[in-house]
C-alpha cells in the first residue's frame, strides 16, 4: 500500500518537474530569438545584458555609431507628377 503511494507521489512529481523545465525551456528558446528585441519586454524583466549602444553612444562627441550609417536610407521628397489635362 505504501510504496503504491509513493511510487503515484513519485509519478505526480516527476511529471510537474518535466512540465516546469519544459516551460523554462520554452521561455529561454523565445526570449532568444524574438522576445529580447523588444526594449519595453527587457526592462520589464530586468535583463542586465541590454547593448551599451542603445542605452548610451559610444562616443560623446558621436551621437550616431558607425553601423548606424549603413542602415539608414537617405529619404528624398516626394513630388507628385502633374499631367497635364486632356480636353475632349
Amino acid at each position: 500500500m505504501w510504496q503504491s503511494l509513493g511510487l503515484t507521489l513519485l509519478v505526480i512529481v516527476a511529471t510537474l518537474l518535466c512540465v516546469l523545465l519544459f516551460m523554462l525551456f520554452g521561455w529561454y528558446v523565445v526570449w532568444q530569438l524574438f522576445l529580447s528585441k523588444f526594449k519595453f519586454l527587457r526592462e520589464l524583466v530586468g535583463d542586465a545584458g541590454t547593448p551599451q549602444a542603445e542605452t548610451q553612444p559610444s562616443e560623446p562627441g558621436n551621437e550616431h555609431p558607425a553601423g548606424a550609417q549603413k542602415r539608414s536610407r537617405n529619404r528624398t521628397t516626394r513630388q507628385r507628377v502633374s499631367f497635364p489635362e486632356s480636353s475632349s
